[in-house]
């Protein structure tokens, strides 16, 4: 069978150019042109004929096709569904922030997690992304919004957010990781890639092990054990408690602190006494508390807080000593939720 070659490090495709008894500065030619988004091996006009005929022959070159891009009227937030290899779909979606543009990708077609204001296990888990899949996410978005804008913005931060739960296909994720920090590619730094997860503690602490710099960020979103277990019923098997003591076993190794997020929904989480009991959860850890307004999946039944229930929590939490930000609101004009836009495309 043919290798996925985006799915392979540096160090790996090294490997392969010494084995076939090619020069080392072809993997540098090789990989910087895959990481540049080629369509075939054809594309690589710098190394000779008969070694783009070689890759063809031994290597698979991983592609997506667009199926549908929304973007927002009020803040420009653009959501795509790209089609996969094998006819499934993901979404990413790219958001604008004065600090440059962010993507937050998927990282399983669907999901097995099942949390009750997510539309992105609906339909089901299918599989895991490979590596690049995961990479392909930013490739080709990123070569839409230049064609889109043709002012060559760059993408400089990455959230792996989107469909799937990050830690639940973890080597591939680890891959993924190691790939796009590579300075022989696209070169994002470790602190502007952000993972989050629901709460798979043995892989919270397998990825402080790797001591990467990037950010970890913990799906919490109750204040305690009942309410998280209504709302979450596929990430239960931990308690909040473990949880916190796997983030701080984090934050010990990495030196990284952890962010908690905090989906405000109506009448379930959102109350002051919520908010004073997560800040005695958090009290005395090196934590920062993310606190969203939820995005409406209508399948679910649930309303977001207010903006006015958010600026409580905040403050209240900033009382207790715990540090918080409302995270802005964006692409409320389009489907811009985890798994609404490939949900809706599935049953049309």
């Amino acid at each position: 069978m043919k290798r996925d070659i985006k799915s392979l490090l540096y160090s790996e495709l090294e490997d392969y150019f010494i084995e076939a008894g090619e020069p080392k500065y072809r993997v540098k030619q090789v990989f910087s042109a895959l990481h540049k988004g080629i369509s075939s091996f054809s594309g690589i006009s710098n190394i000779p004929l008969e070694l783009r005929q070689k890759l063809d022959n031994d290597f698979l070159l991983s592609s997506l096709k667009l199926l549908e891009r929304q973007e927002s009227s009020i803040d420009g937030t653009v959501k795509y569904l790209w089609q996969l290899f094998d006819g499934q779909s993901v979404e990413c979606v790219v958001m604008q922030y004065q600090h440059g543009i962010t993507i937050c990708i998927s990282t399983q077609v669907g999901c097995k997690m099942g949390c009750l204001f997510c539309a992105s296990a609906i339909n089901g888990f299918k599989r895991d992304l490979t590596a690049s899949e995961m990479l392909d996410q930013i490739l080709f978005t990123g070569a839409d919004l230049r064609e889109q804008k043709q002012d060559g913005q760059r993408i400089k931060n990455v959230v792996l957010m989107g469909i799937g739960e990050p830690l639940d296909n973890f080597e591939n994720v680890i891959q993924f990781i190691k790939i796009i920090n590579d300075q022989n590619g696209i070169n994002i730094g470790a602190r502007h890639i952000t993972v989050s997860t629901c709460g798979i503690i043995e892989n919270i602490d397998k990825l402080a092990q790797y001591d990467v710099q990037l950010t970890l960020a913990i799906s919490l979103h109750a204040p305690d054990d009942e309410i998280r277990k209504y709302l979450m019923p596929g990430s239960n098997k931990a308690s909040i408690s473990a949880l916190i003591e796997a983030g701080n076993r984090y934050y010990k190794k990495t030196g990284r602190r952890v962010t908690y997020e905090y989906a405000l929904i109506k009448g379930i989480n959102d109350s002051k006494e919520h908010a004073v009991k997560l800040s005695m959860l958090l009290k005395d850890t090196a934590c920062h508390v993310n606190i969203i307004t939820l995005s409406t999946v209508k399948e679910s039944g649930l309303t977001s807080g207010s903006a006015a229930d958010a600026g409580m929590f905040s403050e209240i939490l900033t009382k207790n000593g715990i540090n918080s930000t409302v995270r802005r609101s964006l692409g409320s004009d389009i489907e811009a939720a985890c798994g609404q836009l490939r949900h809706r495309k599935l049953h049309e």
